[in-house]
């Protein structure tokens, strides 16, 4: 996608050098910041097409500036670069509404590759619309806020209302991870390795109070994938629409 401007959030001159010459080369517009507090000043005040943002920098962790920034900007896409040691790091930038990561060291092709598969996505994805009423939830996807039977409120990212729609919308069937991939994420699964579709499942389950043990709303289909409890839309007049 040329013309986007990419900021890179990474105090290793090196790697943002090398991410920025890769990015250029490629057609995008780049900004860079050397540290969190200044990528963060730099994402409010720009007004950037994706951000790439490193985890351990000085000053404001990464996990801070997704933090501060979806305040502002929730749909803003943000790419973590992550080391390979930082899986719980992973988990919670997913769970603050990191669209994607990638793993140190990665090569060009890899990085673009993601780049572009999250701009795509956030161009193209049509906005989500209608309600599920699950297991004695009500999910309003446009609004991304599901009501619970206690009758509070609580909030989903656009990647977990993305995912709990397309189940909704293909009920009666397992979705392999590589279709999720694929459909919500707009990554091509081939040579792909990623726990994402996983992480969002889990923080779906975690915010839906769905025990995987004993699931009422998302099913864990062994060798297959995900798919709706048969029994979670059992006469609960499930009004998802299909994108």
């Amino acid at each position: 996608m040329p013309h986007a401007t990419v900021l890179i959030v990474e105090d290793d001159a090196a790697i943002r050098r090398g991410v920025a010459d890769a990015l250029k080369v490629s057609g995008y517009a780049v900004v860079e910041a050397a540290d969190g507090a200044a990528g963060l000043d730099r994402a409010l005040s720009i007004d950037a097409d994706l951000v790439l943002l490193d985890i351990l920098m000085p000053k404001m962790d990464g996990l801070s500036v997704l933090a501060e920034l979806r305040k502002a900007k929730p749909a803003l896409p943000v790419i973590f670069l992550t080391a390979r040691g930082e899986l719980e790091d992973r988990v919670k930038g997913l769970k603050l509404g990191a669209d994607d990561y990638v793993v140190k060291p990665f090569g060009a092709s890899e990085l673009l590759a993601r780049v572009e598969a999250v701009l795509r996505r956030s161009a193209e994805r049509p906005r989500a619309r209608g309600h599920l009423k699950v297991a004695g939830l009500t999910v309003d996807f446009e609004r991304r806020e599901v009501a619970m039977t206690d009758g509070s409120r609580r909030s989903l990212s656009e990647r977990e209302s993305d995912v709990l729609q397309y189940l909704a919308t293909n009920a009666g069937r397992a979705i392999e991870r590589d279709e999720l991939l694929s459909r919500v994420w707009g990554v091509d699964p081939r040579g792909t390795q990623t726990r994402a579709v996983d992480m969002t499942i889990a923080r779906l389950r975690e915010l839906l109070d769905d025990d995987p043990a004993e699931p009422k709303v998302i099913m864990t289909v062994r060798g297959k994938g995900y798919m709706l409890a048969p029994a979670a839309l059992a006469g609960s007049g499930a009004e998802a629409k299909r994108p």
